[in-house]
């Protein structure tokens, strides 16, 4: 069938024909683009569909290229801390849960900051003891690499003093009494998580549907995400996405990263990066060099500023870096990693620098902190930054004085590294950030907070509207080499668009894109999301 969507305003970031009225669909691709009345003229037959789209702006499909599926699915079953302003706050509402569980049943929480606390505290494992003395609490920081427990999740974990903690990890102790603060920074939250019930498959299945709707009606018509040490490994995940998308056709793309531990088994089944079909892909193996700036786990060259004695958390040594990478490259797989700080860059630079390159690009997830003398390395055509425009809201101002003012100066500088000819793909990291592309959006234009009126932090690094756009659009199709077939409204290429209430690249003051609608979402020439009809279509 034919569809031709017409009166529209298409910016196909196609350097060929950069603007067009109408585009024509057949069979889920764009078979021609031009003017309204070209297009009716030669495309306009009786069987035809014509989608009249009200003068509304369009562009190619948005892409998230660095989220987690599974965990805005099952935020969904646990409590969202997000919102929370205060220790009081905080344990308030573990309390008001904690008053609602059995003895023995978990309390779950994700989303606090500490950074956003009028108090600027945080609870004692003492004060969590107090509001739930019956429950083991398990609360993720919104950076999901910090937590909070209590006494009772310890005693369930079988903790003790000589206990063996996973590499990378750290249980926070009291410098004057030796015992736990409740704090546990990185993979010291897997001796407290493993003990925790897993949701039923049923479960997992009917929130992952809630989180892919979410996104298609955010404008998203493709994600890489990164989920197998939510749904126990690669079998269950594939099974879980499998369905969802090929069986029942919830039609959002997903490209998976393949958590390093599990490349083995990626081996057994005979998978490999690009296995699938243009709905459901095999990714990038996903491995960690290091934290989070909230954490003090990202891990720097120079001290932090505000702890001289701590340069961060690093998660594999030099030598197990490498180790991974060789298992990666064995199986012919990209590697993505997760580097947030300038040593962690430093580390994994030299080692990627080890390998020769394979068909699929390696990528750098978040590249949060560059030293100058690092921005030439990462430009090559095997690698791209994989950036979260949305982390400037969510580390300024406090990231200033965590590792100091001249280093904040060389913090998410997406100018810089546009300019510098690197491959740069956006992303939100959701749930740490919305999963809304548009905020991402602002904060790649604004570099500031929706609620704040100043310009900007680091306003030189300010990306324009359409720099931001193309980040999230074919900056999403590079990360996974499909730009030949995604990222711009091409002839031949996906027929994958996302139409707004207003012309986003026209705006005189940023601000109105927080005003801004998804009106539709079209994946596969098919409209999945419609604004006016108030539904997902894909639940059809």
């Amino acid at each position: 069938m034919t569809t031709i969507y017409t009166n529209g305003r298409f910016y196909t970031f196609d350097a060929n024909q950069p603007q067009a009225e109408a585009v024509v669909v057949r069979d889920g691709r764009i078979i021609d683009l031009g003017s309204h009345r070209d297009m009716v003229l030669q495309w306009g037959r009786p069987e035809a569909t014509v989608k009249d789209l009200g003068g509304k702006m369009v562009t190619p499909g948005l892409i998230d290229s660095h989220l987690h599926m599974s965990s805005i699915a099952t935020k969904l079953l646990t409590t969202d801390l997000g919102k929370v302003t205060s220790k009081d706050q905080l344990l308030q509402v573990v309390k008001e849960q904690a008053d609602q569980t059995q003895a023995n049943e978990w309390v779950q929480g994700r989303g606090w900051d500490e950074n956003r606390f009028t108090d600027g505290s945080l609870p004692t494992i003492e004060e969590l003891d107090r509001v739930a003395p019956h429950c083991p609490i398990f609360l993720t920081r919104v950076c999901g690499h910090v937590y909070l427990v209590n006494s009772r999740a310890l005693e369930i974990a079988g903790y003790h003093p000589d206990m063996e903690i996973p590499s990378g990890g750290t249980v926070v102790l009291d410098p004057q009494t030796r015992k736990p603060t409740g704090l546990l920074l990185e993979t010291a939250s897997n001796i407290v998580s493993r003990h925790i019930p897993e949701p039923t498959y049923q479960q997992f299945k009917d929130s992952l549907r809630q989180a892919m709707r979410l996104a298609i009606e955010c404008g998203l018509t493709s994600v890489h995400t990164e989920d197998l040490r939510t749904y126990g490994g690669l079998d269950q995940t594939w099974q879980l996405f499998d369905e969802l998308l090929n069986q029942e056709q919830n039609r959002l793309r997903c490209n998976l990263l393949i958590y390093y531990p599990h490349v083995k088994r990626l081996r057994e089944l005979g998978l490999y990066a690009g296995y699938g079909n243009e709905t459901l892909q095999i990714g990038a193996v996903k491995i960690f060099a290091d934290g989070s700036f909230g954490g003090r786990t990202a891990l720097l060259s120079e001290p932090y500023t505000d702890d001289p004695d701590n340069v961060g958390s690093e998660i594999h040594d030099n030598d197990t870096l490498y180790e991974l990478f060789r298992e990666a490259r064995a199986a012919h797989m990209p590697i993505a990693v997760h580097t947030i700080g300038d040593q962690a860059l430093e580390n994994v630079l030299n080692t990627l620098e080890r390998f020769p390159a394979v068909a699929f690009r390696d990528r750098i997830i978040h590249t949060s902190l560059l030293r100058p003398d690092q921005l030439h390395r990462l430009r090559r055509p095997s690698i791209i930054a994989d950036i979260q425009p949305r982390f400037v809201v969510g580390d300024f101002p406090w990231v200033a004085d965590r590792i100091g003012r001249d280093r904040a100066e060389q913090a998410y500088i997406w100018k810089s590294m546009l300019e510098a000819g690197i491959m740069c793909a956006g992303g939100s990291d959701a749930p740490v950030e919305p999963v809304e592309p548009l905020l991402g959006i602002h904060a790649a234009v604004t570099r500031r907070a929706p609620e704040d009126a100043h310009e900007g932090y680091n306003p030189a690094q300010s990306l324009s509207v359409e720099e931001a756009l193309r980040v999230f659009t074919y900056g999403g199709a590079l990360a996974t080499n499909e730009e030949t077939i995604k990222g711009t409204i091409s002839r031949g290429k996906l027929a994958d668009m996302t139409v707004y209430s207003q012309n986003i690249l026209e705006l005189e003051d940023a601000d109105e894109l927080l005003k801004t609608k998804i009106e539709m979402t079209v994946i596969n020439g098919e409209i999945c999301y419609e604004k006016d009809g108030n539904r997902n279509l894909c639940e059809i």
